[in-house]
């Protein structure tokens, strides 16, 4: 088991950046693949971004990439996404999660989540 506590959303302008955090406690952080999705009102929940358990390998949705940043720190078992000229679109609650596997766009291969954190983003 991992819990997962999601921090760092608000409203800001387009064009302006937020640092998402995700803590995650209990198993060994090390050993699971992390990665942010989010979720619009009325749309279905979406990947954004994906991290492999070292680091060395991540993965973004088209939309967001050369703007998003999907980052771990394995000793503080903090994963982060820096987020850079937001835009209206990037409104969503974000979610923050976890999986003993590779890194997948499908949701439903994901084994822990978070609750989430809203960013809203005004143009």
């Amino acid at each position: 088991q991992v819990q997962l506590d999601e921090s760092g959303g608000g409203l800001v302008q387009a064009g302006d950046s937020l640092r998402l955090s995700c803590a995650a406690s209990g198993r060994t952080f090390s050993s699971y693949t992390m990665g942010w999705f989010r979720q619009a009102p009325g749309k279905e929940r979406e990947f954004v971004a994906g991290i492999i358990r070292s680091g060395s390998n991540t993965y973004y949705t088209d939309s967001v990439k050369g703007r998003f940043t999907i980052s771990r720190d394995n000793a503080k078992n903090t994963v982060y996404l820096q987020m850079n000229s937001l835009k209206p679109e990037d409104t969503a609650v974000y979610y923050c999660a976890a999986r003993g596997g590779v890194i997948t766009v499908m949701p439903t291969a994901w084994d822990y989540w978070g609750q989430g954190t809203q960013v809203t983003v005004s143009s």
